[in-house]
Formats: C-alpha cells, sequence, structure tokens
C-alpha cells in the first residue's frame, strides 16, 4: 500500500544503500530511548538473525521492529535451523545472511552470554584509505568458544568484492 510506504516506517532496510548507515541505526536508538524514556547514553541495541531470507518470507506481524537485509557472513556459515554460526565449507567463503533485528536495548539489559560480538565493516578490505569502514557489532549466537571465530576473523560486510 503506498499510504503506508509514504508514512509509515520501512520495515526492512538494506545498510549498504544508505550513505551513512550510522546515522540509521543511531536514529533508531535515539527513538527507542525518546519512547521508552530510557537514557540515551544507557541506550544500545542488539541483533537477532531471523529465519526469514527475505521481506516475503514474513509470517508474523513486524510492528516496532526494525529488520536490515543485505549482510554477508565471511569466515563462518550461519546454521538457519539452529540459529548460530557454523564452520563454513570450502567453496563458499562468503554467505549472504537472513534477515537480522535490530533491537534497542538498555545497556544494562544486554546478555552476551555466547554471542560473538561481530563487527560489520562497509567492505572487505574492512576499512578504507581513510581508516574508515566498522559500521556496528551485530550479535551472533555461537555454541563454540568465541575465540575460534575471532581467529577464523569472522565478520559480516555490507557488500562483497565480487
Amino acid at each position: 500500500n503506498l499510504s503506508n510506504l509514504v508514512l509509515g516506517e520501512l520495515k526492512v532496510i538494506n545498510l549498504s544503500g544508505l550513505h551513512v548507515p550510522e546515522s540509521y541505526l543511531a536514529a533508531i536508538m535515539q527513538i527507542a530511548a525518546r519512547k521508552n524514556q530510557w537514557s540515551l547514553d544507557r541506550t544500545t541495541f542488539y541483533t537477532h538473525v531471523t529465519k526469514w531470507q527475505n521481506i516475503n518470507d514474513i509470517d508474523e506481524p513486524i510492528q516496532n521492529i526494525c529488520l536490515i537485509e543485505g549482510l554477508y557472513l565471511e569466515g563462518a556459515r550461519w546454521d538457519i535451523e539452529n540459529n548460530c554460526l557454523i564452520e563454513q565449507t570450502n567453496k563458499q567463503l562468503i554467505q549472504m545472511m537472513p534477515l537480522i533485528k535490530i533491537i534497542p536495548i538498555e545497556t544494562n539489559r544486554i546478555n552476551r552470554n555466547n554471542y560473538l560480538a561481530t563487527p560489520v565493516y562497509i567492505t572487505s578490505d574492512r576499512r578504507n584509505a581513510m581508516g574508515i569502514g566498522f559500521v556496528f557489532e551485530a550479535s551472533l549466537y555461537t555454541k563454540k568458544d568465541l575465540s575460534h571465530w575471532i581467529l577464523n576473523g569472522v565478520c559480516l560486510l555490507l557488500n562483497t568484492d565480487s
């Protein structure tokens, strides 16, 4: 419906299409802080990887949440059935991720157990000549020790080089 598109909020956004994706994420936190009467400096967000590959797969109401698409996982694979990181195959270096929820939360309420703070970069170069490239950290669930994934260089990318 065109009126929902014009008057409503975007439900799914591709961060790679934004010039400054950090601004969009900051706006989400500001809106949540204002709505919930949280102090902005005590507001953060965490991520939750969904089972949905695209907007057409969504089978439940998605009010008051933000979904991002177009992220690629490097250094691991995502197991949709078990909702966790697993080893990558030899032939697949980069995998398209399902839709990811961005969920604002107060910093003292966030659970970091078994979640890898995964850096999200604009490109696989991880930074440009000016040192710019880091966007945010996504929380990805794992059953393995966090150091395993850190040593594998696991990250998420907004753009692939291919």
